[in-house]
């Protein structure tokens, strides 16, 4: 039983008297694995403050320094991997044959990155005036980050905000999901033993209510978001009317686009590992998948028998492929998206089912339908994906592009450079060729559209947490 307090402040793990908690569930048994403290105003305030009395020494360090100090942290998550993995498939229901690369090797990849880039990052240039002086452009730390985590991967996207805010000199408070807690009682120890000093990460506890103190408090400099399209809209809006800086990275409903030349099976194995990675709960899952008309029953036949041959059941199983969605709510969801498409018209050809066992089970689906349905419209967050027929590929990319999301998408072909011809027309933030590889750990991420503003990842993720200040003289 892991127990954890409201917030982590300055080093040390925090509880008010006046705090109430909440049990985090297994979604697969049911079993409770740990209880959380809620943090209310107190517990807010308090690591904000830390944040701020923090920011002046994590500041002023060199790149340098800021670099290795991620690296150090990502050595310690790297020694820690296993039982990272084994605490994602316990509270969220990973597989395991998933988990070990999709929530803790990805982490320490980003992590990694950024030792590399920060170093050498252009943090201060000088150019000449166009008055026939110099003008100094520094990057300058926007100062205390409030950072909000989902529950599908809280390491990974914790490590998407701590890597460029803590290379941009920025102190950062986290704010994760009530559904997935307890990774960061590890990370903090992480934190801690990478000799990151107190103060320069904190942690706050709580849901909504927690969420909106972070975001509504006047001493936060930056709110950075990963989750939902609606509650990034409504976060966007909190903090445009404070004038506040922000960077959301939200929903997706991507289109992976398999071209006539494409290879049969080489394509559909990696169409299926694309979407349901993660037993679906994915925001850069490839969710609709556009077939050629000319070839369209010969794919389709080959993903029926892969989806349908997915193992579904127990996540610390490492023959397993699909465990259980992260609550009751997020199953409701999913079988009223496969009961609605039904009655549009839509065909179920395999999955969408519960199977005989305890937790929050759907079978892999895999759904015939056009793009006008809301299942081809809609994120479903779960091991549901769509089959689109075309004609020829300039339908193909309009299918793609409409859509209100535009965070990932992936073209299939035997021909790379076609395929990549393709890629280019896509109005997406990452594009993968020939693999569902839609992160480069070095490269910026986040999407068109309301998939999100702004990008994670890469030099260009700095910048989201830096001020530009030119010094004319």
């Amino acid at each position: 039983m892991i127990e954890l307090a409201a917030s982590y402040v300055a080093g040390k793990w925090v509880t008010s008297t006046a705090a109430t908690t909440v049990e985090v569930a297994s979604p697969t048994t049911g079993e409770v694995l740990g209880t959380v403290g809620i943090a209310g105003d107190d517990e807010v305030s308090a690591a904000v403050a830390a944040a701020r009395s923090a920011l002046p020494a994590w500041a002023q360090t060199s790149p340098a320094e800021r670099g290795a100090a991620l690296g150090r942290l990502a050595d310690v998550l790297t020694a820690r991997k296993g039982e990272l993995a084994d605490l994602a498939t316990a509270e969220i229901g990973s597989p395991r044959s998933w988990s070990t690369f999709g929530q803790v090797i990805t982490a320490t990849g980003v992590l990694r990155a950024y030792a590399a880039i920060t170093p050498d990052h252009p943090f201060t240039t000088s150019r000449p005036s166009m008055t026939g002086g110099v003008v100094d452009v520094r990057q300058v730390p926007v100062g205390v980050v409030g950072a909000i985590v989902p529950w599908n991967t809280p390491l990974f996207i914790a490590a998407l905000k701590l890597g460029p805010a803590l290379a941009a000199g920025c102190t950062v408070v986290l704010k994760p999901s009530p559904d997935a807690p307890l990774t960061f009682g590890v990370l903090m120890e992480a934190i801690e033993e990478a000799g990151i000093p107190d103060g320069v990460v904190n942690v706050v506890n709580g849901g909504a209510a927690t969420g909106e103190l972070l975001t509504e408090h006047p001493d936060v400099d930056k709110i950075s978001f990963t989750g939902s399209t609606a509650v990034g809209a409504r976060i966007a809006a909190s903090c445009g009317s404070r004038i506040r800086r922000c960077s959301t990275e939200l929903g997706g409903k991507s289109a992976a686009i398999v071209l006539p030349d494409a290879p049969l099976e080489k394509t559909v194995a990696g169409l299926v590992g694309g979407v349901m990675g993660n037993n679906g709960q994915l925001c850069a899952a490839l969710t609709r998948i556009l077939l050629p008309r000319s070839r369209y029953h010969e794919y389709l036949t080959v993903l029926i028998a892969a989806v349908t041959a997915l193992t579904v059941g127990d996540p610390a199983d490492r023959s397993t492929d699909i465990g259980p969605l992260i609550n009751k709510a997020a199953r409701d969801k999913v079988e009223g998206l496969l009961r609605r498409a039904r009655d549009e018209g839509a065909t179920v050809l395999t999955g969408g089912e519960r199977p005989d066992r305890p937790g929050w089970f759907v079978t892999p689906a895999l759904v015939e339908a056009t793009n006008d349905m809301e299942i081809a419209r809609e994120e479903v967050f779960g091991p549901v994906v769509v089959v689109i027929a075309y004609d020829d590929i300039s339908e193909a990319v309009s299918i793609a592009n409409d859509s209100r999301y535009g965070l990932v998408g992936a073209v299939w072909s035997a021909d790379e450079e076609h395929a990549a011809t393709v890629a280019a027309q896509l109005q997406a933030g990452s594009i993968a060729v020939n693999s569902t590889a839609v992160l480069d750990f070095g490269s910026p991420f986040g999407g068109f559209k309301q998939s999100g503003i702004g990008r994670e990842g890469g030099p260009e993720g700095i910048t989201g947490f830096v001020e530009y200040q030119a010094i004319i003289r």
